[in-house]
């Protein structure tokens, strides 16, 4: 596009930039006269017609859907039918309580989902308040403060120290400038940035010459030309492609809407039955078949699972963040028991995200540096054998320059931790030195500052001017090897001074960066006192003396080796995918046992769908990965059946998270978008904490079988019982409004008590489970018909024994709900054990809800039995204690034959 013509001293521009113009690619000039950027600035009036051509600085708020449309929304899944249609049944048999019992169940669900759908939402509001709120510009030709909303493309605007970016700036000067990209490219030392231009497939974290919306410079000044505002920044785009993402449905409400649709239609087959056989066969009157077919219906709709499977995620919620896991949507919970791969970020999850000086190398020798982050405390090793820097004058005098030629500060707060003011690197440096024994403040008082040459991206180096009390003046230079190098003449040794052996040194270089260190050149000189101002041109005039090299690295956190070798344990795979350089990459991934090699965001934009999935299933891994590469990466896992889990901290991994099955935000150092995106967030940016959700997840799910499990047959049995009577042709042996109590009070308060089971031995031992496999195994529906017919047995057994020896109606019925009962009472004994044998010592031994629940449960049924309200309510009449012992008798038989059925199940 060539430049346009000026009208005037403000050159016009068109209504429409080309989305995907390459400005890092283009010199400073040639953007300025493309997008009609005079020197002294925008006019007014050309400002406020590109205003209103190409809209506020601000990113478009999406569309949403009505409130109530988003309530309506929560009722529509056929489980909820399920229960509505129960409710209404409740409603037609006049039995207000019950009804109002469902339908507020029904309720609490939707206004759950309402409120967490809505909280989903803030993800993008997150996104757009991270633009800055006020800008300093070029206008008429003068600086002014004007809110960041009112910038337009072809603005100049200036940055300084402090100044949270305003839109994606082409920068035509910068001195200093360093600007802290983590958000977007995951890095975490922050970027020099310069006015040169590269390559237009330059990696986002490798455009110099570029600094984008919502960063924040941490250091030196720097003037650049607006070439995108609003939705058209980088920080738009990523907030447009996650407005885009669909969250995934997790698998649980996956297998329950399975699970739901199975039991609608066995409920509608079996109604239908009972309704035709005893009208055409028993030649029953249509009415009272009408009745029982309700009341099998009614008897065979667990009412009360949403509300046990809600309490469920909700106890797994409560010991995630005891262990600093905090769910913010709650079917999350149990996805993460299905988590067959973890793809993290780099920065701050796996490592600590605080620069570390590992490696110094000298003339004399290698040694390596302990400690962590950046307390100045850690030891020095030469040869695997501890060294005293005292004796080792060369390392001593680096150490000496690292300190001297620094802007950085360390000190401690109240609670004894170190915090870093500045620049990573040179914090880094300062806590070298420090180890090393030397205090920042009396060696700048022996050899105070007189000048300085910052950091800039087209020098690579910083120098600094000392003068001692002994009349000497001390040069002192950092930076980028290959610049040092060519500043240096000789090297020291702790004899003196020699030769400098370039290749050696080029060498060494190569090694350190190799390893995935960052490495850092010092050099110094003696001078004459007389020297007072640093000036670039003098720095070669004399040879340096080169001190040594200094290999940095931001350190994998120690609980998380831990925690990537648990998840290969447990079957986990863990991928890498990472902003950051592919050197860099592949020495934390070998640290953390990750097979070898990278694939990098460039190699992966060359690939068709067919390659790319297959590198997302092969590598383990990314390296200068965007947004986009993150997002299709899951993408392509999931697409093989998968159960993803993301974690992220930047904006540019929010898309990623909102994709994942699971996605998993820092709760320290995550950007508020990211933690909007996520539906788990840590509250200790530690990778273990993942770990210990995942094994609260699968806890959760076993749970919500077991719950299944002691469900279904008590539900069944109720309705079983009923078909029996009708296919027998004899009176129903429990009445509707029995059903309802059964299941309304008495399963419901039974079957919580498995919510607070505690995991199974091996829990971690097992593969991650498919996604889709079914929420009940063959196994555990064999084992529910066992105890179905047994239940059933029992209950239409009391019953049948009852009238035959000429018992009155309501005592038979009595007997026959108290048979049920208990046999659920035994069959939760059962249900405790999926994976290992429970038994009935076990669950006396180790399950104080379970033991709760059976007593609270033997009050109700007591006075089910004999308080006279409640047999006026539902029929019921008083039994003796021969009747009880029997019936304890059946439900003791009834444990023991499930136990069996166990054993006989693992052979």
């Amino acid at each position: 596009m060539a430049p346009l013509a000026e009208s005037g001293s403000t050159a016009q521009m068109p209504a429409q930039m080309p989305a995907d113009t390459p400005w890092h690619a283009l010199d400073a000039a040639d953007a300025a006269g493309r997008l009609g950027s005079p020197d002294e600035g925008l006019s007014g009036a050309e400002a406020a017609a590109r205003l209103e051509r190409f809209g506020p600085n601000r990113l478009t708020p999406p569309k949403r859907r009505p409130a109530w449309m988003r309530f309506l929304a929560q009722f529509h899944n056929l489980l909820i039918y399920v229960l509505l249609a129960s409710g209404a049944v409740a409603l037609l048999m006049r039995h207000w309580t019950d009804a109002g019992v469902i339908f507020g169940v029904v309720l609490v669900n939707a206004l759950i989902g309402y409120i967490q759908e809505g909280k989903a939402e803030q993800a993008l509001e997150a996104i757009r308040n991270m633009l800055s709120p006020q800008a300093v510009a070029m206008r008429d030709g003068h600086a002014v403060t004007l809110a960041a909303e009112e910038l337009v493309p072809g603005d100049r605007v200036f940055l300084a120290s402090g100044d949270r970016v305003p839109a994606d700036l082409r920068l035509e000067r910068t001195k200093g400038l360093l600007v802290q990209e983590a958000a977007l490219t995951g890095e975490s030392v922050p970027a020099a940035k310069a006015s040169l231009p590269v390559a237009a497939d330059a990696a986002l974290g490798d455009r110099l010459g570029m600094a984008y919306a919502g960063t924040m410079v941490v250091q030196g000044q720097g003037t650049g030309i607006v070439v995108a505002t609003g939705d058209g920044t980088e920080i738009g785009r990523i907030g447009h492609l996650l407005a885009s993402v669909a969250s995934v449905e997790t698998p649980l409400l996956l297998q329950m809407a399975r699970f739901g649709r199975w039991l609608t239609g066995g409920i509608l087959v079996l109604a239908a039955i009972t309704f035709a056989f005893g009208r055409l066969v028993h030649g029953e009157p249509w009415q009272d078949m009408v009745l029982a077919a309700v009341g099998l219906a009614v008897a065979a709709i667990p009412e009360g699972l949403p509300a046990v499977m809600t309490i469920t995620l909700a106890v797994g919620v409560t010991r995630m963040a005891r262990r600093n896991a905090i769910i913010r949507h709650l079917p999350a919970v149990e996805t993460l028991g299905s988590v067959g791969t973890i793809c993290t970020d780099k920065t701050g999850t796996l490592t600590r995200n605080e620069l570390l000086v590992q490696w110094v190398v000298t003339a004399d020798g290698t040694y390596r540096v302990g400690g962590s982050g950046y307390a100045p405390e850690g030891e020095f090793s030469r040869d695997g054998r501890l060294a005293d820097p005292a004796r080792e004058p060369v390392l001593l005098d680096l150490a000496r320059a690292a300190l001297l030629c620094n802007d950085a500060d360390l000190h401690r707060n109240p609670g004894g931790d170190w915090l870093l003011a500045g620049d990573p690197t040179d914090g880094a440096l300062l806590a070298l030195a420090m180890k090393t024994g030397l205090e920042p403040a009396d060696e700048l008082g022996r050899c105070p500052r007189r000048d300085a040459i910052p950091f800039e991206s087209e020098r690579q180096f910083m120098a600094t001017l000392h003068h001692d009390h002994a009349g000497h003046g001390i040069l002192v230079v950092k930076g980028a090897p290959e610049r040092v190098l060519a500043l240096c003449e000789r090297e020291r040794r702790a004899g003196g001074s020699v030769p400098l052996d370039r290749e050696r040194w080029s060498a060494l270089t190569a090694d350190l960066a190799g390893q995935g260190q960052r490495v850092l050149a010092l050099a110094m000189r003696r001078t004459s006192i007389d020297l007072s101002e640093l000036i670039v041109d003098d720095l070669a005039d004399e040879g340096l003396e080169l001190l040594g090299l200094c290999g940095l690295i931001d350190p994998p956190r120690a609980e998380a080796l831990a925690a990537v070798a648990a998840c290969r344990q447990a079957g986990i795979a863990v991928k890498m995918i990472t902003g950051d350089h592919a050197a860099t990459a592949a020495a934390i991934g070998r640290t953390f046992g990750l097979p070898d090699g990278v694939t990098s965001g460039p190699e992966l934009d060359r690939m068709d769908e067919a390659g790319f999935a297959a590198a997302a299933r092969a590598n383990s891994v990314f390296a200068r990965t965007t947004p986009e590469h993150k997002l299709r990466l899951i993408a392509a896992l999931q697409a093989d059946g998968g159960t993803i889990a993301m974690t992220g901290d930047g904006v540019n991994d929010a898309p990623a998270l909102k994709r994942a099955d699971v996605g998993v935000a820092m709760g320290r150092n995550g950007t508020e978008a990211a933690k909007e995106a996520a539906a788990m967030v840590l509250a200790d940016d530690n990778f273990a904490s993942i770990v210990h959700a995942v094994e609260e997840g699968r806890t959760v799910y076993d749970n919500l079988r077991k719950t299944i499990l002691f469900m279904l047959p008590t539900n069944g049995a109720q309705a079983a019982v009923i078909l029996a009577a009708v296919l027998s042709g004899t009176i129903l042996p429990i009445t509707p409004v029995q059903i309802l109590w059964v299941n309304m009070v008495t399963a419901v308060t039974l079957g919580l008590a498995l919510a607070f089971e505690a995991p199974e031995p091996g829990v971690m031992a097992r593969p991650p489970r498919p996604r889709d496999e079914p929420i009940l195994s063959g196994l555990l529906i064999r084992r529910m018909l066992v105890a179905l017919v047994l239940l059933v047995a029992a209950s239409f057994g009391f019953f049948y024994v009852q009238r035959m020896q000429g018992g009155g109606i309501e005592v038979a019925r009595t007997m026959a709900v108290n048979a049920l009962v208990v046999g659920e009472i035994f069959f939760l004994l059962n249900a405790r054990g999926l994976h290992s044998h429970a038994g009935l010592l076990a669950g006396i031994a180790g399950s104080r809800p379970v033991w709760l629940s059976i007593a609270l449960m033997t009050v109700l049924q007591l006075a089910f039995t004999y308080a006279p309200p409640l047999q006026s309510l539902f029929g019921t009449a008083p039994i003796g204690a021969v009747a009880w012992a029997a019936m304890i008798a059946a439900g003791a038989l009834l444990f023991l034959l499930v136990e069996l059925e166990k054993r006989l199940s693992r052979g």
